[in-house]
């Protein structure tokens, strides 16, 4: 399996164009009704300064309506086309129909989901739902039987100067574990909350971010930058879902993505980071929280006042 996933990373990794920015993206997500079209949508992007995008597939209407724009993208590949992408000749066809055809488009990296097998979730998070230790973070690490898959591409990245992409929630670590504080996981605790060995947390999100970081240093990504490719909270749905805490969260993730001052185990460091997600998406299947992740209402109004310029 890991050779099969490491030759799928050298098919389409071979194509990656990196820009220096740095900037808070939204991801966008289309498995809900009376969503506007696409290029209704890549105007709501242009007209809030959103400049990074993620998508998750190949959509023709997107990449038409991103031509031109200076809008960066990140490009999953779908788990359903993984295995006949392992053949050169079908992934080279699949590189030229949904890469090449579109010259004008900013395509930033190539993404596969990497999927927990213990974890139900429809959006499973890339690599960070693999830890088997992430308390306290810098005792972070891979679960023993995940650690021969991601140690070649943590490898194979490394060697390429490409970033890990990983989902990091502290929303589904709040709804998952009693008595932990609201206020770690809104970034609203008033001072630290957790002290590891000198690195003082006062968020979550800092510190399951430097757990991720502390598990990939064990099989040598060290050096590995991180992009949080989805991060976000729910509206709606369960334990802790309502607007008031999503404005707060999404609201306070961006200004500390903002300050570009790092993490306790990674300080003057920006971190790229892109919300999940523009919509609501009705369709969606587990639990009804991940129906409430938009933004944006389908009306293109904004659920709350976000500032991204």
């Amino acid at each position: 399996m890991a050779s099969k996933l490491l030759l799928l990373s050298l098919l389409l990794l071979k194509l990656l164009i990196f820009s220096d920015a740095r900037s808070v993206g939204v991801c966008y997500g289309q498995i809900g009704d009376g969503l506007p079209s696409e290029q209704d949508v890549i105007n709501l992007y242009k007209r809030n300064c959103i400049t990074k995008m993620q998508i998750y597939g190949p959509n023709p209407a997107i990449l038409r309506a991103l031509g031109g724009t200076n809008i960066q993208l990140i490009f999953d590949v779908p788990n359903d086309s993984l295995q006949s992408l392992t053949d050169p000749y079908t992934a080279t066809k699949w590189i030229r129909n949904n890469i090449l055809n579109y010259p004008y488009v900013k395509f930033n990296y190539k993404r596969r989901r990497a999927s927990s097998p213990n974890q139900g979730l429809n959006r499973n998070a890339a690599y960070t739902g693999l830890l088997s230790v992430s308390y306290p973070p810098r005792d972070g690490a891979f679960a023993n039987n995940v650690q021969g898959f991601i140690e070649p591409i943590i490898k194979f990245l490394v060697e390429n100067n490409s970033p890990m992409l990983a989902n990091i929630y502290p929303y589904f670590a709040y709804a998952g574990t009693p008595n932990l504080d609201l206020s770690y996981a809104l970034f609203t605790a008033p001072g630290t909350v957790v002290n590891d060995n000198g690195r003082q947390y006062s968020n979550l999100f800092y510190a399951m971010f430097d757990a991720h970081y502390a598990a990939q240093s064990r099989l040598g990504g060290a050096d590995l930058e991180i992009v949080v490719s989805e991060s976000g909270w729910p509206s709606a749905g369960n334990k802790g879902a309502t607007v008031e805490n999503a404005g707060t969260y999404y609201t306070n993730l961006i200004v500390h993505m903002k300050r570009a001052s790092g993490t306790p185990a990674r300080p003057g460091r920006c971190i790229e980071t892109y919300l999940f997600a523009m919509f609501d998406e009705n369709r969606k299947e587990g639990l009804e929280s991940e129906k409430h992740f938009g933004l944006f209402y389908p009306n293109q109004q904004p659920k709350y006042q976000l500032s991204f310029s």
